[in-house]
Parts: structure tokens; C-alpha cells; sequence
């Protein structure tokens, strides 16, 4: 297994992504099942949280019990698809930060265009953890780490639903350092860099817009 990447094989997600692949399920259970999905994949990306332990008391006694160490991780979302993934990653982390970066792809050229970009202080001392749907050409996600690492950021973690492998080989030439973790590895990218088989428009699909 490729250490840049890891592909999330539980039966869960696997059936969940099916489901959301499907081009008859309609937007509200599109969003659930994404939200849900978002949780299974924020348990893999962060299993390797740093842990320290504190002084508690159960109803029974003191004890020395295990809690994250350093500072609140920051979830960074690439708008507007990665909302999808980002609240349901907040209901499992709700301490974490909060960042935003605004990419669109110019459709003629393919290359990310920014227009806007928020991000928690501190990034040096933070897992960053960005989240966006589609590892497509890879050209928006590695611009958007890119971006996070200019503002700071040093231990970045990509988690995407599902990636190309023309964009897993841009990310790992752009971002060695940065581990992709996804659903699922794809065929291939379409001539309009559509992911295929893919699921059509992440945000499309989410927010019901054409």
C-alpha cells in the first residue's frame, strides 16, 4: 500500500459511497449518507492523534485517563463541496477549528482561481486536517495546501470521498508530505476532468443546483 495514500476499505463507508453514486438518490438522503460517511472517514484520518493523559475522577475513584494533547485540530473545507464533509467531521470533533478556502476550477484551463481564504491562527501547532469530495486533476487541492502551508501550517492530512489517480499523482508530486485519505481510487478523469465513474457534482449534488 502506497503510505501517501490510504483507501478507507470499511463495509460501511464502501456501501454508504454506493449508495451516494447513485444518480436516482435525491438530494437529502445525498446529503445524509455524506455526513455520515464524513464520520467514518474523519475515525481513519485521525487515528494518530498525539495523546496525553490527565487526573480525572470516576464515581469510583482518581485515575490517570488518556485525552488529546496540543492544540484543537483545524478542519479546513475547499467551498463549497467540502461543507459536506466538514459537518459531519464537526459532530464528532466539535472543539476543532475552523478554516475555509474558496477555489473554482476555470473551466477552459482546469487551474484553481482563489477568491477567498480563512484560516484558524496557529497552524504550526495544529493537525490541519483539509476536507473536499473529489480528488479530481488535483490542481485545486494542491494549490489549496499550498496555501495552508504559506500560512503556517506544517502536518496536513488531505481526506477526500473519492480521487482520481491523475490526482493523487499530482498531490503526492506537489505535497510528498501530505497522506490522502479516500474512500475510493477511480478510474480515471473524463475530458472536462470529471472523476469516472465517479458521482457526478459533489456540490451539485448537495446543495440541489445544476
Amino acid at each position: 500500500m502506497d503510505k501517501h495514500l490510504t483507501i478507507v476499505q470499511h463495509p460501511l463507508v464502501q456501501h454508504k459511497l454506493s449508495l451516494m453514486r447513485d444518480k436516482h438518490t435525491p438530494t437529502a438522503v445525498f446529503r445524509q449518507l455524506l455526513r455520515e460517511i464524513s464520520q467514518l472517514l474523519a475515525y481513519e484520518v485521525t487515528h494518530q492523534l498525539e495523546m496525553t493523559t490527565r487526573v480525572i475522577e470516576t464515581p469510583l475513584q482518581e485515575m490517570e485517563a488518556p485525552v488529546l494533547a496540543g492544540r484543537k485540530l483545524a478542519l479546513i473545507s475547499i467551498l463549497r463541496a467540502g461543507n459536506g464533509l466538514l459537518d459531519g467531521m464537526l459532530e464528532l470533533i466539535p472543539s476543532a477549528r475552523i478554516g475555509f478556502v474558496g477555489l473554482y476550477r476555470d473551466e477552459d484551463t482546469l487551474q484553481p482561481v482563489q477568491y477567498y481564504f480563512k484560516v484558524p491562527d496557529q497552524l504550526a501547532q495544529r493537525l490541519t486536517i483539509v476536507v473536499d469530495p473529489m480528488l479530481a486533476t488535483g490542481n485545486s487541492s494542491a494549490a489549496a495546501v499550498n496555501m495552508l502551508k504559506q500560512a503556517g501550517a506544517k502536518d496536513i492530512r488531505f481526506l477526500c470521498l473519492l480521487a482520481a489517480p491523475e490526482g493523487v499523482a499530482r498531490m503526492k508530486e506537489a505535497h510528498p508530505d501530505v497522506p490522502v485519505v479516500t474512500a475510493a481510487l477511480d478510474e480515471r478523469l473524463n475530458e472536462l476532468g470529471y472523476i469516472l465513474p465517479g458521482l457526478g457534482d459533489a456540490g451539485d449534488r448537495m446543495f440541489g443546483t445544476k
